[in-house]
Protein backbone atom coordinates (compact mmCIF):
# COMPACT_ATOMS: atom_id res chain seq x y z
CA UNK A 1 0.00 0.00 0.00
CA UNK A 2 2.83 2.24 0.62
CA UNK A 3 5.77 0.76 -1.88
CA UNK A 4 2.97 0.29 -5.31
CA UNK A 5 2.29 4.29 -4.91
CA UNK A 6 6.29 5.56 -4.66
CA UNK A 7 7.17 2.93 -7.21
CA UNK A 8 4.17 4.12 -9.82
CA UNK A 9 5.22 7.72 -9.15
CA UNK A 10 9.10 7.40 -9.79
CA UNK A 11 8.31 4.96 -12.94
CA UNK A 12 5.68 8.13 -14.42
CA UNK A 13 7.80 10.93 -13.61
CA UNK A 14 10.98 8.96 -15.11
CA UNK A 15 8.58 8.21 -18.37
CA UNK A 16 6.87 11.09 -18.89
CA UNK A 17 10.52 13.54 -17.86
CA UNK A 18 8.57 15.49 -15.49
CA UNK A 19 9.31 16.40 -11.34
CA UNK A 20 7.23 15.18 -8.87
CA UNK A 21 5.93 18.52 -8.23
CA UNK A 22 2.78 17.06 -9.73
CA UNK A 23 3.03 14.27 -7.55
CA UNK A 24 2.78 16.59 -4.21
CA UNK A 25 0.03 18.31 -5.41
CA UNK A 26 -1.84 15.68 -5.99
CA UNK A 27 -1.24 14.36 -3.06
CA UNK A 28 -1.61 17.92 -1.41
CA UNK A 29 -5.50 18.23 -3.01
CA UNK A 30 -6.29 14.60 -1.52
CA UNK A 31 -5.70 15.58 1.77
CA UNK A 32 -7.16 19.36 1.23
CA UNK A 33 -10.27 17.48 0.13
CA UNK A 34 -10.10 14.85 2.90
CA UNK A 35 -10.31 18.33 5.36
CA UNK A 36 -13.68 18.82 4.59
CA UNK A 37 -15.03 15.88 3.45
CA UNK A 38 -14.34 14.20 6.50
CA UNK A 39 -16.27 16.45 9.06
CA UNK A 40 -19.01 16.82 6.22
CA UNK A 41 -19.76 13.58 6.55
CA UNK A 42 -19.49 13.60 10.34
CA UNK A 43 -22.20 16.54 10.45
CA UNK A 44 -24.67 14.67 8.10
CA UNK A 45 -24.63 11.57 10.33
CA UNK A 46 -25.21 13.90 13.20
CA UNK A 47 -28.21 15.54 11.07
CA UNK A 48 -29.97 11.87 10.71
CA UNK A 49 -28.99 10.60 14.44
CA UNK A 50 -30.87 14.47 15.70
CA UNK A 51 -33.83 13.94 13.66
CA UNK A 52 -33.52 17.14 11.71
CA UNK A 53 -32.97 15.04 8.90
CA UNK A 54 -35.49 12.17 8.44
CA UNK A 55 -33.80 8.45 8.51
CA UNK A 56 -35.04 6.43 5.78
CA UNK A 57 -36.94 3.04 5.84
CA UNK A 58 -34.74 0.08 6.62
CA UNK A 59 -34.93 -1.05 3.53
CA UNK A 60 -33.81 2.06 2.13
CA UNK A 61 -31.11 2.81 4.80
CA UNK A 62 -28.23 1.25 2.51
CA UNK A 63 -29.52 2.46 -0.42
CA UNK A 64 -29.24 6.22 1.45
CA UNK A 65 -26.16 5.88 2.62
CA UNK A 66 -24.44 4.67 -1.06
CA UNK A 67 -25.91 7.49 -2.61
CA UNK A 68 -24.68 9.79 -0.11
CA UNK A 69 -21.51 8.84 0.59
CA UNK A 70 -20.48 8.65 -2.82
CA UNK A 71 -22.14 11.88 -4.08
CA UNK A 72 -20.23 13.29 -1.05
CA UNK A 73 -16.65 12.10 -2.15
CA UNK A 74 -17.66 12.57 -5.63
CA UNK A 75 -18.17 16.41 -5.05
CA UNK A 76 -15.36 17.05 -2.43
CA UNK A 77 -12.44 15.70 -4.55
CA UNK A 78 -13.01 16.07 -7.74
CA UNK A 79 -14.09 19.81 -6.91
CA UNK A 80 -11.11 19.85 -4.62
CA UNK A 81 -9.49 17.99 -8.31
CA UNK A 82 -10.80 21.29 -10.15
CA UNK A 83 -9.62 23.49 -7.90
CA UNK A 84 -5.55 21.84 -8.00
CA UNK A 85 -6.05 22.27 -11.77
CA UNK A 86 -7.40 25.92 -11.92
CA UNK A 87 -5.14 27.15 -9.61
CA UNK A 88 -2.74 25.23 -7.55
CA UNK A 89 -1.06 23.47 -10.90
CA UNK A 90 -1.75 25.80 -13.74
CA UNK A 91 0.90 24.91 -16.26
CA UNK A 92 -0.64 21.06 -16.03
CA UNK A 93 -2.26 21.52 -19.05
CA UNK A 94 -1.87 17.89 -20.79
CA UNK A 95 -2.54 14.60 -20.52
CA UNK A 96 0.99 13.39 -18.93
CA UNK A 97 0.56 16.08 -16.33
CA UNK A 98 -2.78 15.15 -15.66
CA UNK A 99 -1.67 11.69 -15.05
CA UNK A 100 0.91 12.58 -12.66
CA UNK A 101 -1.71 14.30 -10.67
CA UNK A 102 -3.84 11.82 -10.49
CA UNK A 103 -0.86 9.38 -9.43
CA UNK A 104 -0.32 12.07 -7.00
CA UNK A 105 -4.33 12.07 -5.38
CA UNK A 106 -4.77 8.18 -5.68
CA UNK A 107 -1.03 7.43 -4.06
CA UNK A 108 -1.32 9.89 -1.03
CA UNK A 109 -4.71 7.95 0.00
CA UNK A 110 -2.68 4.75 -0.59
CA UNK A 111 0.16 5.63 1.59
CA UNK A 112 -1.94 7.17 4.66
CA UNK A 113 -3.97 3.74 4.31
CA UNK A 114 -0.93 1.75 4.23
CA UNK A 115 0.81 3.85 7.26
CA UNK A 116 -2.71 3.37 9.93
CA UNK A 117 -2.92 -0.58 8.41
CA UNK A 118 0.66 -0.72 9.88
CA UNK A 119 0.01 0.95 13.04
CA UNK A 120 -2.53 -1.69 13.35
CA UNK A 121 -0.37 -4.67 12.93
CA UNK A 122 2.33 -3.01 15.41
CA UNK A 123 -0.75 -2.42 17.76
CA UNK A 124 -1.74 -6.15 17.48
CA UNK A 125 1.70 -7.40 17.45
CA UNK A 126 1.82 -5.78 21.17
CA UNK A 127 -1.90 -7.44 22.13
CA UNK A 128 -0.88 -11.10 20.87
CA UNK A 129 -0.91 -13.69 23.18
CA UNK A 130 -0.96 -10.80 25.81
CA UNK A 131 -3.46 -10.64 28.98
CA UNK A 132 -6.02 -7.89 27.83
CA UNK A 133 -7.56 -6.62 31.73
CA UNK A 134 -4.88 -4.31 32.33
CA UNK A 135 -5.97 -2.09 29.15
CA UNK A 136 -9.63 -3.08 28.36
CA UNK A 137 -12.62 -2.51 30.37
CA UNK A 138 -14.20 -5.63 31.50
CA UNK A 139 -17.45 -5.37 29.68
CA UNK A 140 -15.37 -4.87 26.35
CA UNK A 141 -12.52 -7.30 27.21
CA UNK A 142 -13.98 -10.60 25.41
CA UNK A 143 -14.81 -8.21 22.26
CA UNK A 144 -11.30 -6.97 21.93
CA UNK A 145 -10.05 -10.35 22.60
CA UNK A 146 -12.23 -11.97 19.52
CA UNK A 147 -10.79 -8.87 17.37
CA UNK A 148 -7.30 -9.93 18.15
CA UNK A 149 -8.24 -13.52 17.65
CA UNK A 150 -9.52 -13.09 14.26
CA UNK A 151 -6.50 -10.78 13.15
CA UNK A 152 -4.48 -13.50 13.75
CA UNK A 153 -6.35 -16.30 12.24
CA UNK A 154 -7.17 -14.34 8.88
CA UNK A 155 -5.83 -16.66 5.68
CA UNK A 156 -2.66 -15.00 4.27
CA UNK A 157 -5.00 -14.00 0.88
CA UNK A 158 -7.24 -11.87 2.88
CA UNK A 159 -4.29 -9.81 4.20
CA UNK A 160 -3.15 -8.95 0.46
CA UNK A 161 -6.22 -7.63 -0.07
CA UNK A 162 -5.52 -3.95 0.60
CA UNK A 163 -2.38 -3.66 -1.18
CA UNK A 164 -4.86 -5.57 -4.32
CA UNK A 165 -7.38 -2.90 -3.56
CA UNK A 166 -5.07 0.37 -3.34
CA UNK A 167 -3.53 -1.15 -6.83
CA UNK A 168 -6.65 -1.20 -8.47
CA UNK A 169 -7.72 2.07 -7.06
CA UNK A 170 -5.09 4.10 -8.02
CA UNK A 171 -6.30 4.18 -11.70
CA UNK A 172 -9.57 5.38 -11.07
CA UNK A 173 -8.07 8.30 -9.26
CA UNK A 174 -5.90 9.00 -12.26
CA UNK A 175 -8.95 8.07 -14.54
CA UNK A 176 -10.63 11.05 -12.46
CA UNK A 177 -8.11 13.32 -13.06
CA UNK A 178 -7.95 12.90 -16.83
CA UNK A 179 -11.63 13.58 -16.71
CA UNK A 180 -11.25 16.44 -14.21
CA UNK A 181 -8.66 17.75 -16.89
CA UNK A 182 -10.92 17.54 -19.60
CA UNK A 183 -12.70 20.95 -18.36
CA UNK A 184 -9.40 22.90 -19.32
CA UNK A 185 -8.65 21.00 -22.41
CA UNK A 186 -12.05 21.25 -24.03
CA UNK A 187 -12.89 24.42 -21.70
CA UNK A 188 -16.43 22.36 -20.96
CA UNK A 189 -17.35 22.62 -17.06
CA UNK A 190 -19.65 19.58 -18.07
CA UNK A 191 -16.52 17.12 -17.50
CA UNK A 192 -15.99 17.68 -14.09
CA UNK A 193 -19.99 16.93 -13.38
CA UNK A 194 -18.84 13.39 -15.02
CA UNK A 195 -15.91 12.89 -13.04
CA UNK A 196 -18.20 13.57 -10.03
CA UNK A 197 -21.09 11.47 -11.39
CA UNK A 198 -17.92 8.72 -12.06
CA UNK A 199 -16.43 9.20 -8.57
CA UNK A 200 -20.14 8.46 -6.93
CA UNK A 201 -20.95 5.81 -8.97
CA UNK A 202 -17.94 3.52 -8.23
CA UNK A 203 -17.61 4.85 -4.27
CA UNK A 204 -21.47 4.57 -3.74
CA UNK A 205 -22.25 1.46 -5.77
CA UNK A 206 -18.66 -0.77 -5.21
CA UNK A 207 -17.15 0.95 -1.90
CA UNK A 208 -20.45 1.58 0.33
CA UNK A 209 -23.34 -0.77 -1.35
CA UNK A 210 -21.79 -3.92 -2.42
CA UNK A 211 -19.50 -3.67 0.25
CA UNK A 212 -21.61 -4.05 2.68
CA UNK A 213 -24.37 -6.02 1.20
CA UNK A 214 -22.33 -8.95 -0.19
CA UNK A 215 -19.11 -8.88 2.62
CA UNK A 216 -22.10 -9.28 5.48
CA UNK A 217 -23.93 -12.18 3.53
CA UNK A 218 -21.43 -14.18 1.53
CA UNK A 219 -18.19 -15.89 2.57
CA UNK A 220 -16.48 -14.79 -0.53
CA UNK A 221 -18.28 -11.45 -0.84
CA UNK A 222 -15.12 -9.77 -0.40
CA UNK A 223 -13.83 -11.08 -2.95
CA UNK A 224 -16.26 -10.58 -5.06
CA UNK A 225 -16.76 -6.87 -4.18
CA UNK A 226 -12.83 -6.61 -5.39
CA UNK A 227 -13.75 -8.21 -9.14
CA UNK A 228 -16.24 -5.77 -9.19
CA UNK A 229 -13.80 -2.99 -8.37
CA UNK A 230 -11.36 -4.40 -10.88
CA UNK A 231 -14.07 -4.37 -13.42
CA UNK A 232 -14.02 -0.40 -12.82
CA UNK A 233 -10.20 -0.13 -12.90
CA UNK A 234 -10.35 -1.66 -16.60
CA UNK A 235 -13.11 0.82 -17.60
CA UNK A 236 -11.07 3.60 -15.92
CA UNK A 237 -8.30 2.68 -17.95
CA UNK A 238 -10.07 2.47 -20.86
CA UNK A 239 -11.02 5.90 -20.18
CA UNK A 240 -7.45 7.04 -19.58
CA UNK A 241 -6.29 5.75 -22.96
CA UNK A 242 -8.97 7.08 -24.84
CA UNK A 243 -9.23 10.79 -23.71
CA UNK A 244 -5.16 10.31 -24.40
CA UNK A 245 -4.05 13.76 -26.64
CA UNK A 246 -0.83 15.16 -27.99
CA UNK A 247 1.12 17.13 -26.34
CA UNK A 248 0.38 20.79 -26.30
CA UNK A 249 3.25 22.62 -28.05
CA UNK A 250 5.01 25.72 -26.68
CA UNK A 251 2.88 28.01 -29.24
CA UNK A 252 -0.28 26.51 -28.08
CA UNK A 253 0.84 26.80 -24.05
CA UNK A 254 1.77 30.65 -24.81
CA UNK A 255 -1.69 30.94 -26.42
CA UNK A 256 -3.48 29.51 -23.29
CA UNK A 257 -1.88 31.85 -20.91
CA UNK A 258 -3.72 34.33 -19.06
CA UNK A 259 -2.04 37.27 -20.79
CA UNK A 260 -2.68 36.01 -24.22
CA UNK A 261 -6.26 35.47 -23.77
CA UNK A 262 -6.48 39.01 -22.48
CA UNK A 263 -4.46 40.44 -25.68
CA UNK A 264 -6.70 41.54 -28.45
CA UNK A 265 -6.54 39.13 -31.65
CA UNK A 266 -3.89 40.79 -34.44
CA UNK A 267 -5.47 41.92 -37.70
CA UNK A 268 -4.08 40.77 -40.76
CA UNK A 269 -1.79 43.54 -42.43
CA UNK A 270 -3.06 44.00 -45.82
CA UNK A 271 -0.37 44.12 -48.45
CA UNK A 272 -0.96 46.66 -50.79
CA UNK A 273 1.71 48.24 -53.77
CA UNK A 274 2.29 50.97 -51.72
CA UNK A 275 3.64 49.55 -48.68
CA UNK A 276 5.51 46.73 -50.42
CA UNK A 277 7.11 49.90 -52.26
CA UNK A 278 7.67 51.37 -48.51
CA UNK A 279 8.92 48.65 -47.42
CA UNK A 280 11.65 48.37 -49.85
CA UNK A 281 15.30 48.94 -49.60
CA UNK A 282 16.26 52.47 -51.17
CA UNK A 283 20.20 53.28 -51.54
CA UNK A 284 20.52 57.11 -50.62
CA UNK A 285 22.83 57.76 -53.04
Amino acid sequence: MIGIPLALAAFLTGRFQLTWRLVWIGAGTFVGSQLLHIPANVLIGRLFATGVLPNPMPDWQLLVSAAIGGLSAGLFEEVARYAAFRWWAREARSWRQAVLLGCGHGGAESVILGILTLYSLFSLFTYRGVDLTPWVPAEQLHAAQQQVDAYWSMPWSMSLLGAVERGLTIPIQIGFSVLVYQVFARRRLYWLAIAVLWHAAIDGVIAIYLGRLWIDRYPCGVYAVEAVLALATVASLALIFRLRSAEPSATAAALSSPLAMLAPPASPMLETVERLEDSRYHDPD
